[in-house]
């Protein structure tokens, strides 16, 4: 019942920084996770951040802990994942995604945890 739109997808150079938006539509759910998920050819969709409320907790994969960083702004509707020293391996397609249900750790960064999805936007690293 709740979509989502991403962007703030582009083009950088290694060691550069992109900030990507996911906005979403109210939701009545009091429990809820948000994800940021990438995909890259010939790869699995992978869990890189995500949080959960209503007592907000954050987790991140162990490969972007140290670079990426996950926030919410409800005012605003909208989840932010800033990525700071990009490189090239992090060149995906970044999709966020929802579900109503608390599935924080190891599971909160599982593809088959969330329900709703939007529709990705495409991080390209260049060396």
């Amino acid at each position: 019942q709740v979509q989502l739109v991403e962007s703030g997808g582009g083009s950088v150079q290694a060691e550069g920084s992109l900030r990507l938006s996911c906005e979403y539509s109210e939701f009545t759910s009091s429990t809820y996770c948000m994800g940021w998920f990438r995909q890259a050819p010939g790869k699995e969709r992978e869990g890189v951040a995500a949080i959960c409320g209503p007592r907000i907790r954050t987790m991140y994969a162990d490969s972007v802990k140290d670079r990426f960083s996950i926030s919410q702004d409800n005012a605003k509707n909208t989840v932010t994942l800033q990525m700071d020293n990009l490189q090239p391996v992090d060149t995906a397609t970044y999709y966020c995604a929802w579900t109503p249900r608390w599935v924080y750790g190891r599971v909160g960064l599982s593809r088959n945890s969330y329900q709703y999805w939007g529709q990705g936007t495409q991080v390209t690293v260049s060396s």
